[in-house]
């Protein structure tokens, strides 16, 4: 493993998580967006898809904590956004049309509301983890490249 390589995936990451950030802010704020372009499962986007393969090989690096608790912000993160995602989606037992067309149902002024209040947890989640990222980013950083050497 190359330190710089893990870094530079890590970072890109990051970014992938604030583009998944912005396309649940471009819902909530009606602009269209695909109803696959945000994954609900936290495995599935691409910060997750980083996460559960390469981001684990760190977890077992001595003083490698943080990455316990980015799982845990990470998963919280789905959690909130599911909430968001039943309002402009529905649940899964949407008629075969609504699904073939990936059509997002009609949404109150009420849900538009309940999805901004969902949105702005969401967000102070989105922080808390992208915290914990820059905590791991500092300490990736601060260790020699010999941490990543495979014997």
């Amino acid at each position: 493993m190359d330190k710089n390589e893990v870094l530079e995936h890590l970072r890109n990451a990051k970014k992938a998580h604030l583009k998944w950030l912005q396309r649940a802010r471009a819902l909530i704020s009606n602009i269209p967006v695909e109803k696959d372009a945000i994954p609900v499962d936290y495995t599935e986007c691409m910060f997750g898809q980083w996460f559960y393969s390469d981001g684990q090989e760190i977890a077992l690096m001595p003083g490698m904590d943080c990455v316990a608790e980015i799982g845990k912000k990470h998963q919280e993160l789905h959690d909130e956004y599911i909430k968001i995602f039943k309002i402009y989606f529905g649940d899964a037992d949407k008629s075969f049309f609504s699904k073939l067309f990936n059509l997002r149902k009609k949404v109150s002024e009420t849900e538009q509301d309940i999805a901004r209040r969902y949105y702005d947890n969401l967000k102070d989640i989105s922080d808390e983890l992208l915290k914990r990222i820059e905590k791991l980013e500092r300490r990736i950083s601060a260790l020699p490249q010999t941490a990543f050497d495979r014997d």
